[in-house]
């Protein structure tokens, strides 16, 4: 009746049942606290059912935080482990239990962390960047949102049921994730957790990308959006364009498992190669759907602190778009040592290459606009400079990768994981924090603690030279990737013991980044945003009060320059539209996003463990919630011009 889930299944090793007490134990945490307090009808009726999108920006956040504590504590483990495992030291743990926690963690902070930050900050300014007071398809959205969650909580529950994760790298390469050498259910785990989350990603992506085409406020061509936006456009192209190719990919991988099929087995006729090629065109444009929408948010944060207007508008356009191009055909550069003739080879470190030149204008750019500014060194602005340094140094690492002879030496060894770390960690987080602290204000209402924010960029940018400069050495002097255990002969402890010592300085950063956020909030009164525009911004979203209020803008703007905001502002003009108040329809909250994301989770569990009739009821649950949204009728509520005069003149007061 329940397939292969028997009682074996149930936490055994030490690290399962810790797992699974910390995750029991804050249930009941989080349960009590709710319960005392009485806001179950608040979270349930104001929140998770909420289409606002928001509130559901903030919810992406909030998981996606909490996930960032869960891969951050697994990079822990790694760093320390791989700090004392030398010679008869084992160190922390066995092999297969350090290549489980290694694919845990490069898993989680790309699918659950990086993805998450960035499409809460989508979710929550687009709109507003955009003159729309909603999103093109709310529904969707927030049931892109649950199949998020619900992967998320499929990545953590091995520790429950199961006790094993994938020790398959984070990509499950075939055919070391094939049944004949992965045969528990942690590669099913890995699987299932990744196609439903993708789904929502997807879903997501469809969602932003009709927005953008489709809701801008009137007068905003494609050629006054925003950057931030313009760069969320061609992320969320990426996006459609190449999760299907994961989505398709993930699914052979199950069929093979669970069929006994032979895509990409080493027996029957399969062909592991062609996994590895359909993986790597899903995966390394993702890595640039990272990293546009953080160039967007630089060059957002460059123009408004350096008090100008970004220099090179179109060629930031440009260069977006052929970013975008070139992410697509470069793929192969991460196999190069497959044994492809020496054209294919070459095109594609060309290619490799090529994709630099764009990039690099983006960073002339504002460097450029920077020049002869009146800059503000805030936090914001600073974390923008660690990202050039950073993104630079790894960069030109980049460069050296994509000739193919040095990639050949250097392919396998920690020089590569430096480098991936440097341009998501560097790129793509360091954007989102400068992000996070750039619109917090116009989220919460009151701006972050500047001075802690200051010690928190330095202990990060501090730590993550001296975490990752260490694996660039270690690299060139043949350091593998994945490596659990090395001979005290190499020499390589010491810089495996300052690698480990650069994370603790990244963790009192990321303390500091907590400290930071609980000070200001009781700080929240002297910093508070009392006119919506703290920063002196440039464009729509510093044109409403901070927080919005549902409706974004009770007159839409109309938009005639790239800066609509300070061109009002210059003209002296005010910061509110004015104009003729009008009946304003907004969709209603549904909970059918949560019922539809709980029965892929059932549809998910039930193939990891093979239990066929609870497939069938994920399956009838799933159709069943896509048929009761078809046929509901009654999907919007209305605010009337004259409740909306007085909600206005309320918030005017």
């Amino acid at each position: 009746m329940f397939g292969k889930l028997t009682l074996a299944a149930l936490p055994h090793e030490w690290f399962t049942i810790g797992g699974t007490l910390f995750m029991a134990a804050s249930g009941i945490v989080l349960f009590a606290a709710l319960t005392y307090y009485k806001k179950w009808g608040w979270l349930w009726n104001d929140w998770l059912t909420s289409t606002d999108p928001k509130k559901i920006g903030i919810m992406y956040v909030i998981v996606a935080a909490a996930m960032f504590a869960r891969g951050a504590l697994d990079a822990a483990i790694i760093w320390f482990h791989q700090a004392i495992s030398v010679g008869p030291n084992s160190g922390l743990m066995d092999a297969d239990h350090f290549q489980q926690i290694f694919t845990a963690h490069g898993d989680i902070m790309i699918f659950f962390v990086t993805m998450g930050f960035l499409f809460g900050l989508l979710n929550y300014i687009v709109p507003l960047q955009i003159g729309a007071r909603d999103v093109a398809f709310p529904f969707l959205n927030t049931l892109g949102f649950w199949l998020f969650v619900a992967g998320a909580i499929l990545i953590n529950l091995f520790f429950v049921l199961g006790g094993d994760f994938a020790a398959t790298g984070w990509l499950a390469q075939a055919p070391l994730s094939e049944l004949e050498f992965s045969p528990g259910v942690g590669v099913d785990y890995w699987i299932w957790s990744l196609q439903v989350s993708g789904l929502g990603t997807l879903l997501g992506g469809i969602n932003l990308l009709v927005t953008i085409l489709k809701m801008r406020a009137p007068g905003m061509t494609l050629m006054k959006m925003p950057l931030f936006v313009w760069t969320t456009l061609c992320s969320m192209v990426l996006v459609t364009t190449i999760f299907p190719i994961l989505t398709m990919t993930i699914f052979l991988l199950f069929v093979d498992r669970y069929f006994g099929m032979h895509f990409f087995t080493t027996t029957g006729g399969g062909n592991p190669m062609m996994y590895t090629n359909l993986i790597w065109m899903w995966g390394h444009p993702e890595v640039y759907v990272l990293i546009l929408p953080a160039f967007g948010i630089y060059s957002e944060v460059v123009q408004t602190f350096s008090q100008k207007r970004l220099a090179g508008y179109v060629s930031l356009v440009c260069g977006a778009i052929g970013i975008s191009i070139l992410a697509l055909v470069v793929w192969l550069h991460h196999f190069f040592t497959m044994g492809a003739d020496s054209n294919v080879n070459a095109f594609f470190g060309l290619m490799t290459m090529l994709i630099a030149i764009p990039t690099g204008v983006q960073i002339l750019s504002w460097l450029a606009t920077m020049y002869k500014g009146r800059i503000k060194f805030t936090t914001p602005m600073k974390w923008f400079l660690g990202f050039v340094s950073t993104f630079t140094f790894g960069g030109m690492a980049g460069l050296l990768l994509a000739a193919p002879p040095a990639d050949f030496q250097l392919h396998n060894s920690l020089f590569l994981v430096a480098h991936v770390h440097t341009m998501i960690v560097g790129g793509a987080l360091f954007g989102i924090f400068a992000g996070i602290i750039y619109w917090f204000p116009k989220v919460t209402g009151f701006k972050l603690n500047e001075k802690i924010g200051n010690y928190a960029f330095w202990f990060w940018l501090v730590g993550f030279f001296l975490s990752f400069t260490p694996l660039y050495i270690l690299g060139l002097m043949g350091a593998t990737r994945r490596l659990d255990h090395y001979e005290a002969s190499t020499g390589w402890q010491p810089l495996f013991i300052v690698s480990a010592i650069g994370l603790v300085v990244i963790a009192i950063g990321f303390g500091l980044q907590l400290l930071q956020i609980f000070v200001s909030y009781l700080q929240r009164k002297q910093n508070a945003d009392t006119t919506g525009d703290p920063w002196n911004g440039r464009t729509l979203e510093w044109m409403t009060q901070s927080p919005p209020p549902v409706y974004n803008f009770a007159i839409v703007p109309h938009v005639e320059s790239r800066e609509p905001l300070w061109d009002l502002k210059q003209a002296g003009g005010r910061r509110q539209e004015t104009g003729q108040y009008e009946d304003i329809h907004m969709p209603k909250n549904t909970p059918l996003g949560i019922y539809t994301a709980g029965f892929a989770f059932l549809i998910g569990f039930a193939f990891i463990w093979h239990i066929t009739w609870l497939v069938i009821v994920g399956l009838i649950g799933a159709v069943a919630c896509m048929i009761w949204r078809t046929f509901d009728d009654e999907t919007e509520y209305k605010i009337k011009a004259s409740e909306l005069a007085k909600m206005e003149s309320k918030r005017n007061l």
